[in-house]
């Protein structure tokens, strides 16, 4: 028994440190503060110089960046994952069961040709 509460004491601290060092945030270093600091008031200096006509022409292209981001993922939808991949992989494949096959020689698609003509003329 005390081998046993001795083993699951261990057990648990291993695990305790282990997650403790995998939830590590560090901040980012001082450097990269100061240069993202930097940038950041330097794109408010030049956001104060600019004109009306300018704001408003930045302002349109901001706008208009976001629509297309936005008729993008639109298009694309959610991409599916887990049970609903499977589902969607499941339809796609129901869909293009009877489509025709592809005819790998020239020979091969005029003999489909002609029998498909013979069908189709009543004999």
């Amino acid at each position: 028994m005390n081998k046993l509460l001795m083993a699951l004491t261990v057990g648990v601290f291993a695990l305790g440190s282990i997650a403790a060092s995998a939830d590590d945030k560090t901040p980012a270093a001082p450097v990269d503060q100061a240069k993202l600091k930097a940038d950041r008031d330097a794109a408010k200096a030049a956001a104060a110089k600019m004109t009306p006509e300018e704001k408003a022409a930045a302002k349109k292209a901001k706008r208009a960046a976001r629509q297309k981001e936005e008729t993008q993922i639109e298009k694309t939808g959610n991409i599916p994952s887990g049970p609903q991949k499977a589902e969607a992989i499941k339809q796609s494949t129901d869909a293009t069961k009877n489509d025709p096959k592809a005819l790998p020689t020239k020979a091969d698609k005029q003999k489909a040709l002609k029998e498909q003509e013979k069908k189709s003329s009543g004999q």
